[in-house]
């Protein structure tokens, strides 16, 4: 039996009242996450209770953990929305009439956990195996893309230094200073698949092997995946996939009308690849990194994709949930 609510949590007494869209996203996405499947695998790892202070419910926490993905708030950050927010205390199931929020030392502590353990990517892996079991699985097609994520490049802190594991590159006539997020899409669900990171001076050709499932008929890049090594390295990962690559003027030589009609047509599925970064970067906010390191960053990339996939699918899980 569920316990009696406090007036802490008491709604209906407004007379004006409106549903939010946040509320609607976190009642939706409560709904589609595999709460209990992710759970499984992060409780080996998960604090047990024992002399000292009993720890915070493994799903509450997740629930804080993914709040800060979703609204990209750091740690006290979070502390502070979920006191400031009743939409959000009510997605972790905290009633301020019995007990506080976690502050941000626990909230920091849960996420050293996932990340000295490496869980983004079990969460990214457990997220696409639920996708899989429900229909939504990765076909013979695969997108390979990747996107710049901002460092600081100041040297105004403790070590008077730059983070050494970012570094910068130039695009186009402005130079960046960061890491490099690269996925692999599948072609029709435009789910991600495969996550990797560098630091931002690696050449995005450089990691096209490692975002292919092997299974591929057909793979799709920009420009950036154009080149004798890069076929081969596509050839060796997936054997029967054709590439799809579009293809790049030279110095002294300008693409004919043929090719720029054939990048064109090329360039309608490698659109689709950028949905993804749609959601993460202008949804989620998630384009500047927030920690020191790749380690740390790329935990939270991982979750990041883990929970771009079921935003971006959400509908339909809400409707293979109704009757």
């Amino acid at each position: 039996m569920s316990e009696q609510r406090t007036l802490a949590t008491a709604t209906g007494f407004e007379k004006f009242a409106k549903t939010t869209r946040r509320a609607r996203f976190l009642a939706e996405m409560d709904r589609v996450v595999p709460w209990a499947e992710i759970s499984k695998k992060i409780e080996p790892h998960y604090p047990k209770a024992g002399k000292g202070r009993p720890p915070v419910g493994l799903e509450r926490m997740l629930r804080i953990y993914f709040l800060q993905q979703w609204f990209n708030l750091s740690d006290p950050s979070v502390e502070e929305a979920l006191y400031d927010s009743q939409v959000m205390r009510a997605f972790v199931g905290i009633d301020l009439g019995r007990e506080p929020v976690p502050d941000e030392t626990t909230v920091c502590k849960c996420r050293h956990l996932l990340e000295k353990a490496e869980l983004g990517r079990e969460i990214f892996a457990t997220v696409n195996e639920h996708l899989a079991a429900l229909g939504l699985e990765v076909r013979r097609g695969t997108i390979v893309d990747a996107t710049i994520l901002a460092a600081p490049s100041s040297t105004k802190n403790a070590k008077k230094e730059r983070d050494p594991e970012m570094h910068q590159t130039k695009k186009g006539n402005q130079w960046h200073f960061g890491m490099k997020l690269h996925i692999g899409v599948d072609s029709r669900e435009k789910l991600i698949h495969s996550v990797e990171t560098t630091p931002a001076n690696v050449h995005d050709s450089q990691l096209v092997d490692k975002l292919l499932h092997g299974r591929e008929t057909r793979v799709w890049g920009d420009s950036a995946y154009l080149g004798q090594k890069q076929r081969e390295k596509i050839r060796g990962v997936a054997p029967k996939a054709a590439c799809f690559i579009q293809a790049k003027a030279e110095r002294n030589r300008a693409l004919s009308d043929e090719e720029l009609s054939k990048n064109r047509n090329k360039s309608k599925v490698p659109a689709k690849g950028e949905h993804p970064f749609l959601v993460i970067k202008r949804i989620f906010g998630f384009v500047k990194v927030r920690y020191r390191g790749l380690a740390k960053n790329t935990n939270r990339a991982l979750v990041t994709c883990a929970l771009a996939n079921l935003c971006m699918v959400r509908n339909r899980l809400l409707a293979l949930q109704e009757p």
